[in-house]
């Protein structure tokens, strides 16, 4: 049996925003630095927009609805919970997405090559062991 987020998931795949088809097209099938990301992905009691779970990179596009106070609040405990667990969150606005998406890109692929230049990385991966 499904958990009610992973119902929820589906359901939001097909239903998902202009600004996260647009940039799902980028970040699909490994295009993006050969990094595999999940679109609604269930994480704990949230769903992440995209998820990239080797390199724990959770990628949210805000709307306008997250510019209210309440939900501000949410999206702060939010983060806290999946930082956590050791995930990195970076937020973007849909605008953001419309306007300028390369720059959207390179900042994931910074982030994703900081994640992966980490020392603490390297440890994860035996790398670190001598």
């Amino acid at each position: 049996m499904l958990s009610d987020n992973k119902y929820l998931a589906r359901s939001l795949r097909k239903k998902m925003t202009w600004a996260e088809k647009a940039l799902w097209l980028h970040l699909r099938d490994r295009k993006l630095v050969r990094t595999k990301f999940r679109r609604q992905q269930p994480f704990g009691p949230y769903i992440l927009d995209f998820y990239c779970a080797e390199r724990k990179l959770s990628v949210e596009i805000d709307g306008g609805q997250h510019d209210f106070p309440d939900q501000k609040i949410h999206d702060l405990k939010r983060n806290n919970y999946l930082e956590s667990k050791g995930v990195r969150v970076l937020r973007f606005w849909n605008s953001q997405i419309m306007e300028n998406i390369e720059a959207v890109l390179t900042r994931i692929k910074s982030e994703l090559e900081k994640i992966d230049s980490s020392p603490l990385r390297g440890e994860e991966q035996g790398e670190g062991e001598k």
